[in-house]
């Protein structure tokens, strides 16, 4: 019986990574900004968000649960195909991962990294990444091929209207009447201008997200539904500017204008890692306290049945196609499903920077 994953030996499930312990934080944020000029002082502070945590970022055993649930997953569907695990920053690498699956007789991979809009570091960085890997392997590197960005793919909606439904239901007075504040961590706005270059921007893509699930949530429930988009985790110099509003500004201007309870629904990651966990649960919060805002935060995709079920879809969607059996995308909202393979120059930073802006606030998923 043929496998629906063929002609792929394995499927990648590529990171960012984080630390595991007190000793790993500064060594692995010098990974993060090698090249950067990123001064030692910036580094120590940024360290300082891990030492609430125990030096651990909760991004390494959420993407294990996410390699169980897919496996899981593929094994439901009728397919064997091995999952693996490497990351840009932290052990495992990427590169350790993609030449023992080679030594195991693996020849071609399909990738998918752990972000699901498109621009710079959300999806070229990983692909630069992954081309990095695979010229040190040479001639002992797999062909690799990537799921395209699945932040409309009808999964992924719907894992984040769920999580924010289950967190609305610990509000006073529920969803209705409720403030959505979604979020995703904030970019440059040069990166910004060059994700809208050849397709939809990243702001674009998360306004989409914002759309369908509003529709969806008010379909649902019957009730009334406001919503925003902010932005966290902005790093490097203030003379930048980079997306707003800044998450904690947006909650001031919400309580100036009368609003009284918000769901915090961060649409821009898949798992609660450091930047969910640090600048929402913790910062955020807070405001949100000072400000005396009723406030949840919704939980991410995480490994939601939904969410894994459609990240299975997207394999096997890829694998017919490259079979050569013409597979439909299937999308919610009203943009399209972004190509397989990146247009030249989309997604790069304008001018054709690749690595002028450092983001260093933690996981970047």
């Amino acid at each position: 019986m043929t496998d629906l994953a063929q002609p792929y030996d394995a499927l990648l499930l590529c990171s960012f990574g984080g630390p595991n312990g007190p000793d790993d934080v500064i060594p692995f944020l010098k990974n993060v900004t090698r090249g950067k000029g990123i001064p030692e002082a910036r580094l120590a502070e940024v360290g300082e968000h891990y030492t609430r945590f125990d030096g651990r970022s909760p991004i390494n055993e959420q993407n294990l649960e996410l390699v169980d649930a897919l496996r899981a997953e593929l094994d439901v569907r009728g397919s064997r195909l091995p999952v693996i695990w490497g990351n840009r920053n932290w052990h495992p690498y990427t590169v350790d991962a993609l030449r023992d699956a080679h030594a195991f007789g693996v020849r071609r991979v399909l990738a998918i990294v752990t972000s699901a809009y498109a621009s710079y570091s959300g999806s070229r960085q990983y692909r630069e990444h992954l081309a990095a890997a695979v010229r040190e392997l040479g001639e002992h590197a797999p062909e690799i091929d990537i799921v395209r960005p699945f932040f409309n793919d009808p999964g992924f909606v719907q894992a984040n209207l769920e999580a924010i439904e289950e967190a609305a239901s610990g509000l006073p007075g529920g969803l209705d009447g409720a403030h959505i504040v979604y979020v995703t961590h904030s970019i440059p706005d040069t990166m910004q201008e060059a994700s809208a270059v050849t397709g939809p921007g990243y702001r674009e893509q998360h306004e989409d997200v914002r759309s369908a699930i509003d529709g969806l949530l008010i379909e649902r429930n019957r009730v009334g539904v406001t919503s925003s988009l902010a932005y966290c985790s902005r790093s490097g110099s203030p003379s930048i500017p980079w997306l707003e509003p800044d998450i904690n500004d947006h909650l001031a201007d919400l309580a100036a204008n009368g609003t009284t309870r918000v769901v915090i629904a961060p649409i821009g990651f898949i798992s609660d890692h450091m930047e969910v966990a640090f600048d929402l649960d913790v910062e955020a919060m807070e405001t949100a306290v000072g400000l005396g805002l009723a406030a949840v935060r919704a939980g991410t995709v995480g490994v939601r049945q939904a969410f894994v079920g459609g990240l299975v879809d997207l394999v096997l969607e890829r694998s017919a196609r490259e079979r050569g059996e013409p597979r439909e995308s299937h999308v919610v909202g009203a943009l399209e499903a972004l190509p397989d393979e990146a247009p030249p120059g989309s997604c790069r930073m304008r001018h054709g920077e690749a690595t002028g802006i450092p983001v260093i606030a933690g996981d970047v998923d």
